[in-house]
This record gives structure tokens, C-alpha cells and sequence, in this order.
């Protein structure tokens, strides 16, 4: 089954990329309306967007997906319910296709939560605590941008229709800008923007075939696509500023992040994060195209370093901690390679990937009219993304290995080297393709010489500082430990992981608790259901009584209103 949907999938996906390269040439938008149900005047019509931007991004998916897929055939060769497992992924990437090609929001909820519920199942695939705790983590995470979208929905029937796509000039106008803030708290959530991060890292409890798929091409970025389809909506309003400055925070906290941690797919999985944030905040400046320029070229190495992880862990006998690792290079040259391309095409390497749209978003950020504070939160960060690289690859590839004395690392996973040589290819050229497809004419960024070199300056001071640093704190000293506090605190997000489970657990929770105590159980339980259970058993033992057929009872009750009869004649 692993092997004929791989196949399916990646032709599927070069039949998309060209159907989407004709629809570029042509400059071609397709709408294709099916009607489900006629009922007298009711219609339910399903509704499909057929772009550039759909169809690309579909064949990306489907492309990565494949090459998932097929990789998984060799990790998960102990797997017991294999099927299952290639099952759910399909339902995974099927909810992430009905996302993209909805231009309704009736129908953008239904791949949104089928992308919530089947995370959900792929977080507590290997079934143990700390899976259910990340499962459940994610789920609610996900569920507050799910009840955004609900209120979107509810607000978008003051047009008469939920297909956004033909109100989007029109809702420039402030009644809609309610609309534009509930999609952003959708998108936020989905793509785990400040204060919604804590669920991301955790997600790592999945299979990591699935988190290859989570972060480069599906969850994740379900919810930048959806914003980049409301870009006029987020753009020309006070939104976008909130965005900007969320996202860029975002970006600057991931980075930092990943510079205190240990777990190799944690490192990878703050690097996603800052990635999404880079993406967010140049959507929010208005370069919808950009963004979207950094999603696609974002999916292609992101999958490879996951996948070129999960290698390392499959053969380090399941052990993500760097701190065991060493010599890689050596003992798996392939593997090491395909991870080494992925990491120089994540920090803008010239040439591959990373570098065409990362260094064209940071000259349009010296080119545009922002802060101080958010061009050094851009290039800081970019900084960092090169320091976290730089020192994954000092702790994994240099060196010994120190994990055990008798070890059987070796490059003998075909299939798992045949998935990541896919991917290695379009790291490489995928880039330069994708710069020509989506900007046609070429774009010429005019800056002063030593603005135009600072990207280049900053990849490689962070790069020196990344190995440096490590080789140093390895070896001599640990400069993290004499200021333990600020550690913690840049290490640990920001303390995100303990306001979003701590948190909420001892004061909202609480409070809830004392209110269903106190009301629920309380006052209301006494004077509704308690109460009106006690008037029915009384009401009824008196109507038994009255039904028992005793003499002396019909009797007294003839008496009774004999009496109340005399008495009314009387008094009329």
C-alpha cells in the first residue's frame, strides 16, 4: 500500500504542477461548482478554486507527500498496522487539499478541523502519556482557532454568501474588519504564532514521517495559506500591524529557542516555527506573493531535514538527544550530505532554495518603510536561524560518536535515502524554479552596498557564533548555567509551555471548578432538577393516594367542595 500510493501521489502532483504552470502562462482562474442537493429553492452547492496558487501549492503537497509516504515504508517497517498508519496520513493530506481548493468557508472548515482531528490521531500514534499530553495540547490549541473561523462564518452571512473570494474588495469597508481579526486568530492558531506556539514542539510526539509532513507542507502552513487568501483583508488594516509585530516576535523567540535545545527534532520544530513567523510578518507588510514564494521553497528542505532526522534517530537506536550524537559524516556520509544541504538551504545559502526567497523578503524589508525595532527582529533572527544550524551540525556531524562504544550507523536505508534524494534535488534547484515561475520579470532591489551585504554578513556571523560557542561551552565552560534564569527563560519559549498547561490549570480551571461546585451543583441543581424531582415524587405519593380507590377519600373530598360550593353560593 506504501508503494502504490506514493506512486499515485507523485504523479498526481506532476500533473498538477503543470496543469498550474499553464494557469501562470495563462493567467487562468477555474471555479467549478458542484450542486449536492436541489430542494425547491434551496441549492447546497460544493464549491472548488482552481489558481496558480492552488494548484502549485496541491502539487507540492501531494510531491512531499509521496516522498513521505514512501520513506515511511522503511521507518515504519515494525509497525504492526501499517495500513492504518498510510491511511491516516492520506486523510491527513485529503483535509489539506480540500483547505486549498475552497474558496468557501463553510467548506475551508471541514479540511480545518479534519487537519485538527487526524493531528490529533497522529500525535498519540505511539500511545503513552506524553503523547496524549501533546495530543491534547495540540487539539485545544487548534480548537480556539476553530470557534475564530465558526464566528467568521457567522459574521460572513451579512453578505448573503460564504464565499469569501467575491467579498474581499468589499470588505476593505470597518464592519469587516471583524472578519479579518477572526481569521487572524484562526491563522495564528493553526500556525502557532505568539501566544498559541506551546503546541507546535509538543506535536513532536508524532511518527516523525508525520512531522516531516506537519511542518513542511500541511498543518502548519494551512494557516499562512489561509491568510495569505485574506491578504487584503490583513494588510490595509490595523490587523496587519498586530501580525507584523506578533509574528515577529514569533520569529525571534523560535530562534532563540533553538539555541538552548537539546532533542534534534525539537531544534527542528522551533526552526519551523521561526520559519513561520519570517512568513507571517512579510504577509503582514503586504507581500502576499513572498510569503507564499517562502512557503513553497520552505516545504521542499524542511521535509528533507526532518527526514534526514528521523534516519539519524532510526539508526542512533531511537536517541534524539544531540549530546549523544557525533561523527555522522563519517559513518553516514549520504544521510549527512541530504542534512547538510537542507540546513545551508534553511539558513539562505546562496544558490539553493532557502536563498531566493529568504534574501529577497530581507531586501524588501531594508527596502520598505518599518521600525528599527522589527529590521533587527528580521535580521537577528536570520542570525540565529544560522547559529542553531551551525551548532546541530558541530554536536552531530563533527567529532565521535558518543552515543555507544559497538554502533551499526550505516546508509544502508535505500528506501529511506531513495525518499531523501527526491527532496535533496528540489532543495537544490527548487528555488531557482519556483523565482522564475512566480516572478516572471526579474526584480531589481536597489540598496546601498552595506545593506545589500547584511544578510550575507549576518548568516555567516551567526554561523561563526554557532559553532564557536558550542565548541567553547562544550569543552570549557557552560556560560548558560551562570545566568540558569534567563536560560530557562529564553530556552523554555518564553514560559508559553507553562501558561498554556500550568496556566490554565491553576486559574481558569480552578475558577471553573468553584462555579460548577458553587452553580452547577449548587444553587441551580437545588432549585432546578433536585427541586423539581422532589415537587414530582411528592405530587405523584399524593396522586397514588387519591388512586388507591379509598372510600373515606372520596368521601372527605365530596365533603370538601360541598363545602366550597356553599361557601361561593353564599358569597354571590
Amino acid at each position: 500500500m506504501c508503494t502504490l500510493s506514493a506512486v499515485f501521489l507523485f504523479f498526481s502532483s506532476l500533473l498538477l504542477f503543470f496543469c498550474g504552470m499553464v494557469f501562470i502562462m495563462e493567467d487562468l482562474v477555474m471555479f467549478v461548482e458542484w450542486e449536492v442537493v436541489s430542494l425547491n429553492s434551496m441549492n447546497i452547492v460544493m464549491t472548488l478554486l482552481l489558481d496558480w496558487m492552488s494548484l502549485i501549492f496541491m502539487s507540492f503537497v501531494l510531491m512531499i507527500s509521496a516522498m513521505v509516504i514512501y520513506y515511511s515504508k522503511e521507518y515504519m517497517s515494525d509497525e504492526e498496522n501499517m495500513d492504518r498508519f498510510i491511511i491516516l496520513v492520506l486523510m491527513f493530506v485529503l483535509s489539506m487539499v480540500l483547505l486549498i481548493i475552497s474558496p468557501n468557508l463553510i467548506s475551508i472548515l471541514l479540511g480545518w478541523d479534519g487537519l485538527g482531528l487526524v493531528s490529533y490521531l497522529l500525535v498519540i500514534y505511539y500511545q503513552n502519556v506524553k503523547s496524549y499530553g501533546a495530543g491534547m495540547l495540540t487539539a485545544l490549541a487548534n480548537r480556539i482557532g476553530d470557534v475564530a473561523l465558526l464566528l467568521s462564518i457567522a459574521w460572513m452571512l451579512n453578505y448573503g454568501s460564504w464565499n469569501y473570494v467575491f467579498y474581499l474588495e468589499e470588505m476593505e469597508s470597518s464592519d469587516m474588519v471583524v472578519v479579518g481579526g477572526l481569521v487572524l486568530v484562526a491563522g495564528m492558531t493553526k500556525s502557532a504564532q505568539i501566544p498559541f506556539s506551546s503546541w507546535l514542539p509538543a506535536a513532536m510526539a508524532a511518527p516523525t514521517p508525520v512531522s516531516a509532513l506537519v511542518h513542511s507542507s500541511t498543518l502548519v502552513t494551512a494557516g499562512v495559506y489561509l491568510l495569505i487568501r485574506f491578504n487584503i483583508l490583513i494588510c490595509e488594516t490595523w490587523v496587519g500591524s498586530i501580525l507584523l509585530l506578533l509574528s515577529g516576535l514569533t520569529m525571534f523567540m523560535a530562534g532563540l529557542g533553538a539555541n538552548y535545545e537539546f532533542d534534534l527534532k525539537k531544534i527542528i520544530a522551533l526552526s519551523t516555527l521561526s520559519q513561520l513567523g519570517l512568513m507571517m510578518s512579510i504577509l503582514a507588510m503586504g507581500f502576499y506573493k513572498l510569503a507564499f514564494f517562502h512557503l513553497l521553497t520552505h516545504a521542499l528542505f524542511k521535509a528533507l531535514l526532518f527526514m534526514c532526522a528521523g534516519a539519524v534517530i532510526h539508526n542512533m537506536n531511537n536517541n534524539q538527544d544531540i549530546r549523544f550524537m557525533g561523527g555522522l559524516s563519517l559513518m553516514m556520509p549520504m544521510t549527512s550530505s541530504c542534512f547538510n544541504v537542507a540546513n545551508l538551504a534553511l539558513c539562505g545559502m546562496p544558490f539553493l532554495a532557502g536563498f531566493y526567497s529568504k534574501d529577497l523578503i530581507l531586501e524588501m524589508v531594508s527596502l520598505s518603510y518599518v521600525n528599527v525595532f522589527i529590521f533587527v527582529l528580521f535580521f537577528a533572527s536570520t542570525g540565529l536561524t544560522a547559529c542553531y544550524s551551525f551548532r546541530l551540525v558541530y554536536y552531530t556531524m563533527t567529532g565521535s560518536c558518543k552515543n555507544i562504544s559497538l554502533s551499526m550507523v550505516s546508509d544502508e536505508g535505500w528506501i529511506m535515502l531513495t525518499g531523501m534524494i527526491g527532496l535533496l534535488s528540489l532543495s537544490i534547484v527548487g528555488g531557482s524554479m519556483l523565482s522564475w515561475l512566480i516572478f516572471p520579470s526579474p526584480v531589481v532591489i536597489c540598496l546601498p552596498l552595506h545593506l545589500k551585504l547584511l544578510t550575507l554578513f549576518v548568516f555567516i556571523g551567526g554561523s561563526l557564533l554557532g559553532y564557536l560557542v558550542s565548541n567553547v561551552s562544550l569543552y570549557f565552560f557552560n556560560k548558560s548555567l551562570y545566568f540558569y534564569r534567563s536560560s530557562n527563560f529564553l530556552g523554555s519559549m518564553w514560559f508559553m509551555p507553562y501558561i498554556s498547561t500550568y496556566g490554565i490549570i491553576n486559574v481558569p480551571l480552578m475558577m471553573g471548578g468553584e462555579a460548577l461546585k458553587g452553580f452547577d451543583q449548587g444553587w441551580s441543581e437545588y432549585f432546578g432538577g433536585q427541586q423539581l424531582f422532589n415537587k414530582l415524587v411528592e405530587d405523584s405519593q399524593i396522586n397514588q393516594v387519591l388512586q388507591d380507590n379509598s372510600l373515606k377519600i372520596y368521601l372527605l373530598s365530596f365533603v370538601f367542595w360541598i363545602i366550597i360550593l356553599a361557601s361561593l353560593s353564599v358569597y354571590f
